[in-house]
C-alpha cells in the first residue's frame, strides 16, 4: 500500500488517531484508503472527456501509488495522508483544531486539481508512454470538411 498507519504520524499524533478510531484499525485504514483513492482521482485522465486531451501530461499513476518506503513522492505522499487525516477527522473532533484540518485539505484538494489541469508539472512523476491508446497529441476538437459532392 502507498501509504500506512506509520505514515500517519506526520500529520496527526497517535493518541488522537487512537481516541477517534477508538482501537478499531479498520477505520485508521478505511480512512487511508479513502484518501489514496481522492488522491488518485485528481492524478488520473478522464479519457471520456476530449478537453482532458490537449496535450498536458499524463502521469502513471499506476507507478506513482505503486512505490513504497523512500521510493515514494515526498509531496503526493504529503497531499495523500492530509487528504487521509480529513476523512478521519469527520469521525470526531477529540482534540483537532477543525479549521486547521479543513484549510489544509483544502489547500492540498486545491493544489492536485492545478496538477490535474496542467497549470503546475512535476517533473519527478512517472509519466505514462505514448501509445496510440493514450496517445494526448489529440485536440480536442477537429476541423475540416466534407468530401466535394458531384452530381453525375
Amino acid at each position: 500500500m502507498f501509504v500506512n498507519e506509520d505514515d500517519f504520524g506526520n500529520v496527526i499524533y497517535g493518541y488522537q488517531v487512537e481516541q477517534i478510531t477508538d482501537g478499531n484499525d479498520d477505520i485508521l485504514l478505511q480512512a487511508l484508503a479513502a484518501g489514496i483513492e481522492e488522491t488518485r482521482s485528481y492524478l488520473e485522465i478522464n479519457t471520456n472527456r476530449h478537453d482532458s486531451m490537449d496535450g498536458r501530461l499524463i502521469y502513471d499513476v499506476v507507478a506513482i501509488f505503486s512505490a513504497i518506503g523512500t521510493d515514494r513522492n515526498a509531496l503526493i505522499l504529503q497531499h495523500t495522508l492530509t487528504i487521509a487525516k480529513w476523512h478521519l477527522v469527520q469521525l470526531c473532533n477529540a482534540d483537532i483544531i477543525y479549521e486547521q484540518a479543513k484549510e489544509r485539505y483544502d489547500r492540498a484538494i486545491t493544489w492536485l486539481r492545478q496538477l490535474s489541469k496542467g497549470d503546475i508539472t512535476m517533473s519527478s512523476l512517472p509519466l505514462l508512454a505514448q501509445t496510440p491508446d493514450n496517445d494526448n497529441s489529440r485536440k480536442p476538437f477537429s476541423y475540416g470538411s466534407r468530401k466535394k459532392f458531384r452530381y453525375e
